[in-house]
């Protein structure tokens, strides 16, 4: 079970992480694209020792939805920073969304087992929603629970990845919970995205 719990936690890390890399360089303005994206893999993946493969993208131009708690929250990949990542940990491969906004007071990642291809429906491995309020209000956090069943973890559904200028397109469905308790109720959550590389 920790072996399981640290394997979530990792993904969700290297995927923040990788974000917050990308987010800061497009405040900076930065215009090669290709340089961007590399330094982002570099910078938080070789650090933690982690083989990434092919396929890993900072969008330039389209959204990511996500609705919890009948709000709906959007990240605008032309002024936030969002990222379709593909990271290889050994045996296991995984997929994932990743996002910061502008301001760095809402973050997003959720990842999925597997490789990413058009039109795959995979399990939900790992998700966390994150907001900073002010500095009165401590971080309100959701999370994948360890007490979720894995059956009910979600799934994230590809409909079209990869093809020309379109990086991802599809959907989510997951359940996060605001803290790490056996009791702790469950928030549905949904989402889609239409990523673009420019």
């Amino acid at each position: 079970m920790n072996s399981i719990r640290f394997t979530k936690w990792l993904i969700s890390f290297v995927l923040l992480f990788s974000v917050m890399i990308s987010s800061c360089q497009k405040d900076e303005n930065v215009k090669d694209m290709d340089v961007v994206k590399q330094t982002a893999i570099t910078d938080s993946v070789s650090t933690l020792s982690i083989i990434n493969t092919p396929g890993n993208f900072l969008a330039g131009k389209g959204t990511l939805k996500v609705t919890i708690e009948d709000s709906t929250y959007t990240f605008d990949a032309a002024t936030d920073s969002v990222a379709f990542i593909n990271v290889n940990n050994g045996d296991n491969k995984y997929f994932g969304i990743t996002a910061i906004n502008k301001a760095h007071t809402m973050s997003f990642g959720i990842s999925s087992i597997g490789f990413a291809s058009s039109d795959t429906e995979n399990k939900v491995a790992g998700s966390q929603f994150l907001f900073h309020m002010d500095d009165k209000k401590p971080v309100l956090q959701y999370t994948l629970s360890k007490y979720t069943d894995q059956d009910d973890s979600g799934k994230i559904s590809l409909e079209k990845y990869n093809d020309e200028n379109l990086i991802a397109k599809g959907t989510f469905t997951t359940f996060l919970a605001k803290d790490d308790k056996v009791n702790s109720p469950f928030y549905p959550v949904e989402g889609s995205f239409e990523l673009q590389l420019k």
